[in-house]
């Protein structure tokens, strides 16, 4: 067997429905796909057992090379404030602000994940007067630029992936994470807004069996 492709799942500002979301997976199931994918997922807020000393011994195990990270995976916008410090957000027990375990991170995984439209774009998060200074990863709203700025490649080439959706569909996250896994997916296989084009390129009501009034714009004068 290959070796296995090792993802890390990191939360930041947001409620978390993500997580839930993909749990909700069918067919297979959150835990079916990892497997069938050879996908180890190193932690999981939610979902791991590692105590915070194992976790942060495994984030330096990361920085320091000695740990192979494939897939860094963020769900929650990133909090920079207040005054672009982060420290509205502490990564528990490191007294480092999340924003900067992020950028470093980053530059090690093989590619870096935004999963739900807060990770992606700021989301819900940083709406109103976002005194949070929230952000996405690689987009303030439909502003590239975001934490890591609008020309950051991962080591792999690629920018950060964007699974938006508030929350995101299951499907659509671990049909990604199979394709990242697969080394299927390229930069072709992303929107301009850098999405799988896999979910993106067609809409739900292109299955309707009425589509084609839709289409040929024959609606209905009466009900």
């Amino acid at each position: 067997m290959s070796k296995a492709f090792n993802i890390l799942w990191l939360q930041s500002g947001g409620c978390g429905g993500c997580s839930m979301s993909v749990l909700n997976a069918e067919s297979p199931d959150f835990y079916q796909s990892l497997q069938f994918n050879n996908i180890n997922l190193l932690w999981h807020p939610s979902l791991s057992e590692a105590s915070t000393e194992e976790f942060l011994t495994l984030v330096q195990t990361i920085e320091n090379d000695e740990t192979q990270l494939h897939a860094l995976c963020l769900e929650g916008s990133v909090m920079q404030g207040p005054n672009g410090s982060g420290r509205f957000h502490m990564l528990a027990g490191s007294g480092r602000p999340m924003q900067d375990v992020l950028k470093s991170l980053s530059e090690k995984a093989s590619y870096t994940v935004a999963i739900g439209t807060c990770a992606a774009y700021g989301g819900i998060t940083m709406s109103g007067a976002n005194p949070g200074e929230a952000c996405g990863l690689q987009y303030e709203g439909s502003q590239a630029g975001g934490l890591l700025g609008k020309d950051w490649l991962s080591p792999a080439g690629l920018p950060v992936i964007n699974i938006a959706g508030c929350p995101t569909h299951p499907s659509w996250v671990l049909e990604t994470l199979a394709q990242l896994a697969a080394n299927e997916l390229n930069h072709k296989s992303l929107d301009s807004l850098h999405r799988p084009r896999n979910y993106t390129d067609h809409l739900v009501h292109h299955g309707c069996t009425r589509n084609e009034y839709y289409e040929f714009k024959a609606s209905a004068e009466h009900p």
